[in-house]
């Protein structure tokens, strides 16, 4: 159990007993502060050792039983305290004799008392008894009876929940700072944490205005057992406005020392930020050139009184390749590989060739699908250099050629791809590109043509806690494609907008509501003119659950008419407009295990407006078990409307949330 504790519950104690430091107690005598526990790990070499072994690298091995009691339990704290204590954490691991036992026993009173002050109780009283005897009453060389476990009984009286009470912060040239942006108003929660964490913001967003060398000259926190309430005072010097100057590299081999200052981005004679100098970091670490990235503020001014920046690179391998395998009971075998160049030029270019075939020795997509001829492939080159309008810009260009067999169609293509991502701020991004593609599509009507040319373009907000596992916030993401389809000289505009939202009913994000809605259309041609592969589907892993790829829409006929192709009967025919919509219940039940209930809806219309009495739904159920990468997904999903192409369920797997 300590492993699982220590590295996040450590953060929090360490800032616990920063402020319990500067604590000056009224009317009542403040507990010892704690030191932190040194952190601890499983070995996986003994996991199957027995419980009882004892550790030959300790000396004087002793057990010990512990059991913590709070009296009364107000607002869980039993829990928390009982995480908070190494002695309950550490229950089945031996100390080194009697000695070390009270050591452990007076170091978790510490952690104790902190874990109540970061929950704004001052006037606790933590009672620890080794072998029926009080630790704070025992020498330091006191000896219990070790020839059997030992006795350890923790009691602790919380006592009551503190308030914020007055709060005055002064800076020098600056005045009085306004405290009610962080929350530190008077009534407030008065927690340990909550008042360091609002002080680390001040100091953060001065630094932010430029003054690199803000400190804390003072801080007062005084706890009132009369009055319940804690008076907070600060004192700050934010020193001086300074601009940024000179950017120097190091560790550079092949990259260019230039270019790696070019995109950190920092202009000389801007104003210093903390956020500067994190967004260079990131801009650096982006590049997938760098193994480590490490930008800096120099300590000092120089000459001219600007601030240097110093950044420290160690470059990654230049050449990277794998490959992959899969093979399924009915779709086959696939493999794909892949090799990329990361450091074309010295400038970051990368360039990766890929390869993937699917589908080897597979005669139909499913037990309720079309015919299958010969297997899947795809090859593609795509090259990207970065810094081309800016640091936050990239080129990406690509050559692409495959031959798929989805549901509702058979297709050939070559494209050619000249575009740019740009990165307008931390949430935001936006890419342009220019695309030509040549294909040729078979389906039920028969085998046709197509020379297209398009300009796609993206714009999206992503205002998610995080990527792969959100639990707050929301996305936004809006694509136009118009197209010219040089052949017939059809004109058409394809465009789809998708919002997903997630809300936490928790702090720590273990029941989230998850939603997701989506609606596309395309304008300027009839559902005939439309190259198959361009209009609307739905139905798959990452659209509808429960459903087949492509399988919800408006279908071919059920039998094959003269001039028809057999082999696309009562398949999809797609659609010039789509709707989708998900919900999800996440439920963590243990740290690393999630639940979730689901439920998907769309429909696929032939006009603008999608067919909402064709409304299809599928639900079901998955697991996700949570890693440090993302979650790994399992979903189990019904189609409640089944179509001809549908099984009677589908069964999805993947990292990351399905939205």
């Amino acid at each position: 159990m300590a492993q699982t504790l220590t590295a996040s519950w450590l953060r929090t104690t360490c800032a616990a007993l920063l402020l319990a430091s500067a604590v000056t107690p009224v009317g009542a005598q403040a507990p010892t502060r704690p030191a932190a526990s040194p952190l601890r790990f499983l070995d996986p070499f003994n996991l199957f050792t027995s419980p009882e072994a004892e550790d030959p690298g300790i000396p004087d091995p002793v057990r010990y039983e512990a059991t913590l009691t709070v009296m009364p339990d107000e607002s869980g704290l039993q829990k928390t305290l009982e995480r908070a204590s190494s002695l309950i954490a550490d229950e089945k691991e031996p100390v080194s004799g009697s000695l070390g036992l009270l050591a452990k026993a007076r170091t978790d009173r510490r952690r104790i008392v902190a874990a109540l002050y970061e929950n704004a109780r001052y006037d606790g009283l933590v009672t620890i008894r080794v072998d029926g005897r009080d630790i704070a009453t025992l020498e330091p060389d006191a000896t219990f009876d070790t020839s059997r476990t030992v006795p350890v009984e923790i009691t602790v009286d919380p006592g009551p929940l503190f308030t914020i009470g007055t709060v005055t912060v002064e800076a020098d040239d600056r005045g009085p700072i306004d405290t009610a942006p962080y929350e530190l108003t008077p009534g407030s929660n008065a927690g340990s944490v909550r008042i360091l964490a609002a002080e680390g913001r001040i100091l953060t967003d001065l630094r932010d205005q430029g003054r690199p060398f803000v400190a804390l000259t003072r801080r007062e926190v005084v706890a009132d057992s009369a009055t319940r309430r804690i008076d907070v005072a600060l004192r700050i010097s934010p020193g001086g406005v300074v601009p940024f100057g000179q950017t120097y590299v190091e560790g550079t081999s092949r990259m260019n020392p230039g270019f790696v200052a070019y995109m950190a981005g920092i202009q000389p004679g801007e104003t210093y930020s903390v956020a500067a100098i994190e967004k260079a970091r990131k801009r650096l670490v982006g590049l997938n050139v760098f193994s480590t990235a490490n930008v800096k503020a120099s300590d000092a001014q120089a000459d001219d009184g600007t601030l240097p920046v110093q950044v420290v690179v160690a470059e990654r391998k230049r050449f990277v390749f794998g490959a992959g395998a899969t093979f399924s009971n009915t779709e086959g075998a696939g493999a794909n590989a892949y090799w990329e160049d990361r450091n074309v030029f010295g400038r970051a270019e990368s360039l990766r060739i890929e390869g993937k075939v699917a589908r080897i020795g597979a005669e139909t997509l499913s037990d309720n699908s079309r015919p299958l001829d010969g297997f899947d492939y795809s090859a593609s080159a795509t090259f990207r250099k970065p810094g081309v309008l800016g640091p936050d810009s990239v080129y990406v260009g690509s050559l692409i050629g495959l031959r798929e067999q989805p549901l509702a169609y058979d297709r050939t293509s070559v494209a050619l791809t000249n575009g740019v991502e740009y990165q307008i701020d931390d949430r935001q991004k936006a890419t342009l590109g220019i695309r030509a593609e040549y294909e040729t599509v078979r389906d039920y009507f028969g085998e046709n043509e197509f020379l297209i040319a398009s300009v796609p373009g993206t714009y999206t907000y992503d205002g998610r806690d995080n990527e792969l596992n959100p639990t707050r916030g929301f996305l936004a993401k809006l694509s136009a494609e118009p197209s010219y389809e040089i052949e017939n000289g059809t004109f058409f505009a394809k465009a789809r907008g998708d919002v997903s939202a997630y809300l936490s009913f928790d702090d720590e994000g273990r029941f989230v509501a998850a939603g997701r809605v989506g609606y596309g259309a395309i304008v300027g041609a009839d559902l005939a003119e439309i190259p198959n592969d361009r209009r609307f589907y739905a139905g798959g892993g990452g659209s509808m659950r429960g459903y087949a790829f492509q399988s919800i829409g408006p279908y071919t006929p059920p039998i094959a008419f003269p001039g028809t192709n057999p082999n696309f009967v009562d398949t999809p025919i797609g659609g010039l407009s789509v709707f989708e919509a998900s919900a999800e219940l996440r439920f963590r039940i243990t740290e690393n295990i999630q639940i979730v209930p689901f439920v998907d809806g769309g429909t696929v219309g032939t006009d603008l407006a999608p067919d909402f009495g064709e409304f299809k739904l599928g639900a079901g159920v998955g697991a996700r078990y949570i890693t440090s990468f993302g979650p790994i997904r399992v979903d189990v999903a019904l189609p409640l409307d089944p179509g001809p192409r549908d099984s009677s369920f589908q069964i999805y797997a993947g990292i990351g949330q399905a939205f």
